[in-house]
């Protein structure tokens, strides 16, 4: 079976979410705060839940947690039903605001989480030193919860997230919290766990990191899934190109160009948009080798911002034009 973003939905769909509805309020004040929602995540995969403030994200990663319950819709966690112990113990979670008893050591509340995981002492005391270290709080293993930073509480947060060694990982709001140094040395954290085939799932605002960490992102608005692409596929139309030229005299232009570029004639000279890198440099191998004076060459890269604001408001046409 595959799903809608190319995906095959099979033993190794480790997340599945299909035409899911939550609902909060009571008889005729119900909000409807996720309103269809459909996609899956497979083993190993970093994907990013992206989307404005009230898109539906929390709301789902509550569901997918088990902390809220689906109005309808399927929702599964390992072949699990969410909420499960046996689907919760599979999973590492951070919630968006994560809040610790302040008398607590750092050390005292990873065995704390480390102990809910079924974890040993003994593997605990060699475990949350290193762990510490990883996330950028080496040595404050006896520091009181109290003195830390709204930073170092969300660096902790990760620290007890991933703390079980979990196969998939589920944060919401990602870097919160994190000035520009924490939001490296967590990409860096994210990448090892990467490598060594973690899952993760994550919502954010910053679309750059989403970039950075992701293979696939999802974006999100009123409670839908509007769209959703592999980054590879997301990058490639941002890059774009503009090559104005002259051609010797006889030069097929049209032919010469062919596919790879929108062209238009303008004073003599002629005007190439192309998409994408290689195109780029293909057509310019094709001018230079036919004669063509190049006379400029320059590039716009279309931030990602843009591109999910524009998503964004087709959206909201569509739904106009619908109702």
């Amino acid at each position: 079976m595959v799903a809608e973003n190319g995906t095959d939905r099979d033993k190794n769909t480790v997340l599945l979410v299909e035409d899911l509805v939550v609902e909060y309020g009571k008889k005729n004040k119900k909000t409807r705060a996720v309103n269809g929602m459909t996609f899956s995540v497979q083993e190993g995969e970093c994907v990013g839940f992206v989307g404005p403030n009230g898109a539906g994200k929390s709301t789902t990663i509550k569901a997918i947690m088990g902390f809220l319950f689906p109005t309808s819709g399927t929702l599964k966690v390992f072949e699990e039903k969410a909420g499960t112990v046996a689907s919760r113990e599979r999973i590492g979670y951070l919630p968006e605001v994560a809040l610790y008893y302040p008398f607590m050591k750092a050390r005292e509340l990873l065995e704390l989480y480390g102990g809910l995981h079924r974890m040993g002492r003994s593997e605990l005391r060699e475990r949350i030193p290193r762990i510490l270290t990883e996330v950028g709080l080496g040595g404050k293993d006896e520091v009181l919860l109290k003195n830390f930073s709204k930073g170092m509480q969300q660096r902790l947060g990760i620290a007890q997230a991933i703390i079980a060694d979990p196969e998939l990982l589920v944060f919401d709001e990602l870097s919160s919290g994190l000035d520009p140094i924490g939001r490296h040395d967590l990409r860096e954290v994210l990448i090892r766990l990467k490598q060594r085939g973690k899952t993760i799932f994550f919502s954010s605002h910053e679309l750059t990191e989403v970039e950075d960490l992701c293979d696939r992102v999802l974006m999100v608005h009123k409670g839908r899934c509007i769209e959703q692409k592999k980054v590879s596929e997301l990058i490639h139309p941002l890059n774009r190109f503009t090559i104005r030229f002259t051609a010797k005299e006889g030069t097929a232009v049209g032919d010469l160009i062919g596919a790879l570029g929108r062209l238009t004639q303008e004073n003599g000279h002629y005007n190439c948009e192309v998409v994408g890198a290689e195109d780029y440099a293909s057509t310019l191998k094709r001018l230079a080798d036919s004669g063509a004076t190049i006379l400029e060459a320059h590039t716009e890269h279309v931030s990602l911002e843009k591109y999910f604001m524009n998503a964004i408001r087709l959206a909201d046409e569509q739904t106009q034009r619908a109702s």
